[in-house]
């Protein structure tokens, strides 16, 4: 029996492969993908591009239930990314690397039209 949580968790990975593909597209190497510290929290995404480590956060939307994707980048999702992002720095013992932090939209609201996708660099600080 299928729950809303998987068909949730499924449609987060399908967003993810997109995202992945378009990054991947635009000259960056995929690092890591959901990353999980603990209980801290999840990073979709960790990629490289130009010596920089960004660590993304994917919102993607199939319909209007939850409002525009990045209302869900609420001030304690920053913070878990940002504990989250310190512990894969400490894990991997990674120091003097310069990070960043964006988000990923993508929507498929209008089944009538590709995917659209909305990469906001330093979205996060």
């Amino acid at each position: 029996m299928e729950t809303n949580q998987q068909t949730t968790r499924e449609k987060g990975y399908i967003g993810e492969d997109l995202a992945g593909k378009y990054l991947e597209e635009n000259g960056y190497s995929i690092v890591k993908r959901n990353f999980t510290f603990g209980r801290v929290g999840e990073v979709d995404i960790i990629a490289e591009k130009n010596s920089k480590l960004i660590f993304v956060e994917v919102k993607y939307r199939t319909s209007d239930k939850f409002g525009d994707p990045l209302f869900a980048i609420t001030p304690r999702k920053v913070q878990s990314m940002r504990k989250t992002a310190q512990g894969y720095l400490y894990i991997n013992k990674i120091t003097n690397k310069e990070i960043r932090f964006d988000v990923i939209t993508i929507d498929v609201r209008d089944r009538s039209v590709p995917p659209k996708l909305n990469h906001i660099e330093q979205a996060i600080w």
